[in-house]
């Protein structure tokens, strides 16, 4: 692997330990990242934490839809809801993946999370995970008050692959008109299948990810008729980065990081959000790469887990974190 001198020396010194995820041999990647998310879930506490296994009714004809449902015990009142979609290249992980994540929010905010269990690809792609995250969130709207949730501060929120689906779901919501979403957190997002900017041209043997996965991730999310970059038929809910007007969609916290395949799309969506006229904070973070956060213990990781709670406590008017 190329050797990369703006490397955090704290993420330079475990990043021989973390694993090849290979998406040209899909089923040993699965079960790679199964295995050391299972070890990051090992000793995962979820004390003051009531986590519940639900599901919501699929579009039309699609199966049910799988959520992990996290809320502070013994919550009171209408809480404001992260709908969080995770990560994966949209071909790897789960709803599960994201627990400690989804922990930490409740705890330090003291909202809901719904975490959503979409269809993965190539088994089910496109439109079919995007259908299932969009009926999450009009589910969780119609149905406020069975959840206890304040159907006014309704955020969606994912990481990297979960990052396009949740952009995806807010242009969807946006052009629908039906879910009024307060708010998106678009975490190191993977928005644009076109993959020419400098940051992906450049990066093809970065830790964890990189253009060779990037390049198959989209062939399995768009599906055997998509004819590849040049294809004028990709959806904007499928690749938000083709999205030609970014009016009207809500505040957001965009973060990209800077060894990262993903991190100049990220930075030109923020870009064109906000010569839209929308109100964004970009975080760009110095010495990282894509997925850098799951060494949690390395204080860029610390940092950044903090401007994403500190931006969800302001846009989601929370009060006061959990006792």
């Amino acid at each position: 692997m190329t050797s990369f001198p703006t490397l955090d020396p704290e993420l330079a010194a475990a990043v021989t330990m973390l694993p090849n995820l290979d998406f040209s041999d899909l089923p040993s990647a699965r079960a790679t990242f199964d295995s050391l998310v299972g070890s990051l879930l090992a000793d995962l506490s979820f004390d003051g934490v009531r986590v519940q296994e639900l599901s919501v009714p699929g579009l039309g004809d699609d199966p049910d839809v799988g959520v992990r449902f996290f809320t502070p015990e013994n919550a009171e009142g209408p809480l404001p809801v992260l709908l969080w979609i995770h990560g994966g290249g949209f071909a790897i992980g789960t709803a599960a993946s994201s627990d400690p994540f989804c922990v930490e929010v409740v705890r330090e905010l003291g909202c809901a999370v719904a975490s959503v269990e979409y269809r993965l690809a190539p088994e089910t792609p496109f439109p079919g995970p995007l259908d299932d995250c969009y009926a999450a969130l009009t589910h969780l709207h119609a149905h406020a008050d069975d959840w206890g949730i304040d159907p006014s501060r309704i955020a969606v929120g994912g990481q990297s692959a979960g990052g396009g689906l949740a952009a995806g779901t807010v242009l969807r919501a946006r052009d629908e008109g039906v879910v009024p979403v307060a708010f998106q957190l678009l975490d190191i997002p993977e928005l644009d299948d076109r993959l020419t900017t400098a940051s992906m041209t450049t990066f093809v043997d970065t830790p964890l990810w990189h253009r060779p996965n990037a390049i198959l991730s989209w062939q399995y999310y768009l599906g055997a008729s998509y004819a590849g970059p040049e294809d004028p038929d990709v959806s904007i809910y499928a690749a938000p980065a083709r999205a030609t007007d970014l009016r009207g969609l809500p505040p957001t916290y965009l973060c990209t990081m800077e060894l990262d395949p993903l991190r100049d799309e990220g930075i030109d969506y923020a870009l064109g959000l906000l010569r839209a006229g929308i109100s964004v904070e970009l975080h760009s973070f110095p010495g990282t790469f894509h997925g850098s956060g799951l060494l949690a213990t390395a204080e860029v990781s610390k940092r950044a887990m903090s401007e994403a709670l500190d931006a969800l406590r302001r846009r989601l008017r929370v009060v006061s974190p959990a006792s």
